[in-house]
């Protein structure tokens, strides 16, 4: 077996083609030089250099040897600097989860900034609901999710990231679609509603249960995703609570409306709410790596509340 330095005196030697000038760019004396090559030749079996006291040149296998230890180092070069790259938090795979919704507004700045700001990382995006992120976090599937509440906070941390209102969808045809007022929970009684599984979607629903709980509407269909909602809209399904981030999709068919305070009833005294509509980030509390942690940090440039 050869060692690496004995590779790099051979370089030097080859391009230099004067066992001097190598020594001098080696930052070495010429004898330990020569042991060098000659421990190296007897290591590969080969003559790799011819020289004498006016000479030296590189025999035929030399050459090839010479451009398989430049690849070498080169190689030595590149893995030394990735290892330094990935402890320092600038290199590596980061395996993130998010949910449909959370791709509306807070997926693709995020994404453009880590492209900014850590080129070198490689991101592998999983879209799951917020029940199979943890639980992809659990089995270390995936490094930092984008999911709702709640959480095991014994086993996972988190941070919010994105705060944005409760609102209404409703057909553009619907009696709703032209008040000029917010939405009170009386509004929906006996109306069709679309709400959310309350098992996959369990945020939503919850957020649904809370402001219609002094209303009586007629729940027919529970899904998963906030598209799915706007389009069973749009086709004239029902009527449905999403978050204000919906507005960007571009269905055609639907109007927004603001709602009020679910507690009230008088417009005088109601106040709309502030923004209970939160998306966190993820992770699991004993995994906060170096690239974990420069990834966090790039939410403080993200827009917080929509």
């Amino acid at each position: 077996m050869f060692s690496l330095d004995q590779v790099s005196a051979f370089v030097a030697v080859a391009e230099e083609l004067h066992f001097g000038r190598a020594a001098e760019r080696l930052r070495m004396t010429q004898p330990p030089l020569s042991r060098q090559i000659q421990k190296l030749e007897r290591a590969v079996g080969a003559k790799l250099l011819e020289r004498d006291n006016r000479r030296v040149e590189l025999t035929e296998a030399g050459r090839a040897f010479l451009d398989e230890a430049r690849r070498l180092l080169a190689l030595v070069d590149t893995a030394g600097d990735l290892a330094r790259r990935v402890d320092q938090g600038a290199a590596g795979t980061l395996r993130l989860g998010f949910t449909a919704a959370s791709a509306i507004r807070t997926l693709g700045p995020l994404l453009r900034r880590l492209s900014d700001a850590l080129p070198g990382v490689d991101v592998i995006l999983h879209e799951r609901v917020t029940p199979a992120q943890v639980d992809a976090l659990r089995r270390g599937e995936l490094d930092l999710g984008l999911a709702r509440p709640p959480f095991d906070s014994e086993l996972l941390d988190s941070l919010v990231v994105f705060r944005e209102p409760l609102i209404a969808v409703v057909p553009s045809d619907h009696r709703l679609a032209g008040l000029r007022r917010p939405l009170r929970p009386s509004d929906f009684s006996n109306e069709r509603v679309i709400s959310y599984s309350p098992t996959q979607a369990r945020y939503f629903h919850e957020l649904t249960v809370r402001f219609l709980t002094n209303a009586h509407p007629r729940i027919d269909e529970q899904v998963q995703q906030i598209l799915t909602v706007v389009l069973l809209v749009a086709a004239g399904r029902g009527i449905a609570l999403v978050p204000a981030s919906a507005r960007t999709l571009g269905i055609e068919g639907v109007r927004y409306r603001d709602l009020v305070d679910g507690g009230s009833e008088s417009v005088a005294d109601a106040e709309v709410p502030g923004l209970p509509v939160e998306l966190h980030a993820i992770w699991p509390r004993d995994a906060a790596g170096p690239l974990l942690r420069r990834v966090l940090a790039l939410f403080d440039d993200l827009p917080s509340t929509g």
